[in-house]
């Protein structure tokens, strides 16, 4: 049996995650699945304009599979831009780089993912409110409720 794959750290989620060709109906049309760690290759690759080994670092993976997911990410791609097929992305084996919190009287504030996993925060850094609770990323217009981590087969965003 192999080992279960590493987490990709993801610093944003997509704001759309649906992407359909005009003049095609929902009948006729075919789906191409892109998992959010490889919408995330692509654009810290083709939209940040990075080096391979930069993106592989932010994802914290490896040259080689970030190479693979990138490659893998602009394949579907281009299936579903020349087939035209529509473009859904959801899925994945990702977490998130930060959170964000909120206290009970409106302050905001980031905290990195490697201290999360350690300690979750227990006051509110500026007015020291116990009333805390996580920020869920901004709200991508979305087919359904999400969750902070998730494997590649499952549930759907």
């Amino acid at each position: 049996m192999g080992r279960l794959p590493l987490w990709r750290r993801v610093h944003n989620l997509p704001r759309v995650n649906y992407f359909k060709p005009s003049g095609v109906t929902s009948a006729q049309l075919q789906e191409v699945i892109l998992s959010i760690e490889e919408a995330e290759a692509i654009r810290l690759k083709d939209l940040e304009g990075l080096e391979q080994e930069e993106c592989a670092q932010k994802m914290k993976i490896s040259r080689s599979t970030f190479a693979r997911e990138l490659n893998s990410g602009r394949k579907k791609i281009a299936d579903a831009m020349t087939n035209g097929k529509a473009i859904s992305i959801y899925g994945g084996n990702f977490e998130m780089t930060e959170r964000r919190f909120r206290c009970a009287n409106g302050h905001e504030w980031t905290i990195p993912f490697e201290i999360i996993t350690n300690s979750q925060p227990l006051t509110c850094p500026v007015c020291h409110s116990s009333m805390i609770m996580p920020v869920w990323p901004q709200e991508p217009v979305w087919r359904a409720g999400g969750v902070m981590r998730q494997r590649r087969r499952g549930r759907r965003w």
